[in-house]
């Protein structure tokens, strides 16, 4: 996870200052306030290219709306707003925009403006404006509605690695109600929230910016994002970073067991770091470790255990509250911790660490509608879904890479099972012949988005860099490595990419 910094009373005065000054400087000739390309739109999309907008001050940036077709195959039919967010530069003239996206899918670009600001470099933001927006179904933009807070939370509860056949029809039954509810609650844009969507989306802001070319730093299904607008726009892809790549080509299943892996060889690790520290309480050694991490995963399978708030500990959140703690080895030691106590009959930490995982307060209610998003999202990206009975044989192979993992990630194949919205643009293969150098980050340990990803992205683009990081946790970019910060720095500052692979070891 990326970590936020806290700005001072002072520098969050100066800034709404700053940002009043822009709004009112807006007719005057160095004014930051930006200006649309006047390129001409490509069919039938004039109205939103040309459209005028209107910036009004924002927790220390500029914030406004923009329109875009519901379906961009028929565009002169419904709209859908979107939020915009746009940090000016620091020096009061920006040399260009950094388009920013945190992944997900389902993770809000007008939330990352201040993470992304807080973790690049200070020149990046003297001398650039970033610009934060929220995709299409997600956050502030026009939202995917799917259930109430107290639904989601039953269908998360839910066992996700059945081992009976009742608990598989459970499962099955609440992803089919979900995807219902979507299309209830959503109507028409619970068809039109695709990734390839979204990336029209991102070419219409790009021109409304004044941008001829699209810089942009995408992270986790942001590399996703950002490869299919390449694709699908490569004369304007500009200086592209694409850190903790998706490979688009792989369907669900493959994508769930290389995870399985991945996530597997991320827990080794945070079990290699314990042991190095001496007196670990995990077990003396990593089999004992790894042993002992099962046992409790089984007994919490056969009687759940009490917590500090109103609900208990399941094997199932014990799972995603260990898969959390993966992405960030900040985290260990809170894992740690909170494995011990598991062990001693208090599950809250796990519990604390799986509602994380899913933007769940203790209240009950989500920090906004990223978890269901991601489903509405995927499952029109990557509508095949694999049956039960076909999941059911594949689970040995599963369980062979990853004992902890394997199962969860071997049934969430079938979340799209009867998805009921449809879309007639799936997630494309992307090349993005034409384009020019594009930055694929990959770190070898990363849990969520496995090093073999970028690797077949880098391949996969026909101009792909791949930049290998030797490291843990998910992407690589403001994680501490000076190395791959002074990579992503360069070329989105200078457009001075490499000439070759890369390759940084974080020990180094």
């Amino acid at each position: 996870m990326l970590a936020r910094i806290s700005l001072g009373i002072a520098a969050m005065m100066a800034g709404v200052i700053i940002v009043a000054a822009y709004v009112n400087d807006r007719e005057s000739e160095g004014s930051l306030i930006p200006v649309a390309t006047g390129e001409k739109a490509p069919a039938g999309l004039a109205r939103f290219y040309d459209q005028k907008l209107d910036w009004t001050p924002c927790e220390r940036s500029l914030c406004t709306w923009i329109r875009v077709p519901l379906d961009y195959d028929k565009p002169a039919g419904s709209s859908i707003r979107l939020r915009v967010k746009l940090r000016p530069a620091s020096s009061g003239k920006a040399e260009g925009k950094v388009f920013i996206n945190p992944g997900g899918p389902g993770g809000s670009g007008v939330g990352f403006v201040d993470t992304f600001s807080s973790l690049t470099s200070k020149d990046l933001l003297e001398k650039r404006d970033i610009v934060g927006f929220d995709p299409r179904g997600v956050g502030q933009s026009d939202p995917v509605r799917c259930e109430t807070d107290e639904t989601f939370d039953k269908l998360i509860a839910l066992d996700p690695d059945p081992d009976t056949l009742k608990l598989v029809d459970k499962l099955g039954n609440g992803f089919r109600k979900l995807g219902k509810a979507c299309v209830k609650n959503s109507g028409a844009l619970a068809s039109h929230v695709t990734t390839e969507e979204a990336a029209r989306d991102l070419d219409v802001l790009r021109a409304l910016m004044g941008e001829k070319k699209l810089d942009y730093y995408g992270a986790s299904y942001g590399t996703q994002l950002g490869a299919t607008y390449a694709d699908l726009f490569p004369k304007h892809a500009g200086a592209m970073i694409l850190d903790g790549a998706v490979d688009p080509s792989r369907n669900k299943e493959r994508q769930g067991f290389d995870q399985a892996k991945s996530f597997q060889r991320e827990l080794k690790a945070y079990i290699a770091a314990c042991l190095e520290d001496g007196d670990c309480p995990l077990g003396e050694d990593q089999k004992a470790a790894n042993d002992n991490i099962l046992e409790l995963l089984g007994a919490l399978e056969e009687k759940p255990i009490k917590t500090r708030f109103d609900r208990e500990l399941t094997k199932g959140a014990a799972i995603y509250g260990i898969a959390y703690a993966m992405y960030d080895p900040d985290s260990w030691n809170v894992l740690t911790t909170g494995l011990v106590r598991a062990g001693f009959g208090d599950g809250s930490i796990l519990l604390t660490l799986s509602d994380q995982y899913y933007g769940r307060r203790q209240d009950g209610t989500y920090r906004d509608n990223s978890a269901q998003a991601f489903f509405a999202i995927r499952c029109l990206d990557f509508p095949k879904a694999p049956g039960d009975g076909d999941i059911a044989r594949s689970l040995p192979d599963y369980h062979e890479v990853s004992a902890v993992f394997g199962g969860v990630m071997a049934w969430s194949a079938a979340e799209c099972q009867d998805w009921p919205a449809t879309s007639e643009h799936p997630q494309r293969t992307v090349h993005a012949e034409g384009a020019g150098p594009i930055v694929v980050i990959g770190s070898t340990r990363d849990p969520a988005t496995p090093y073999a990803w970028s690797k077949a992205l880098a391949k996969d683009l026909a101009s792909g860099i791949l930049v290998t990081r030797k490291g843990d946790g998910h992407t690589g970019y403001g994680v501490g490595n000076p190395c791959i910060d002074g990579v992503v720095n360069r070329y989105l500052l200078f457009h001075e990419q490499p000439t070759g692979a890369v390759t940084c070891d974080d020990t180094e």
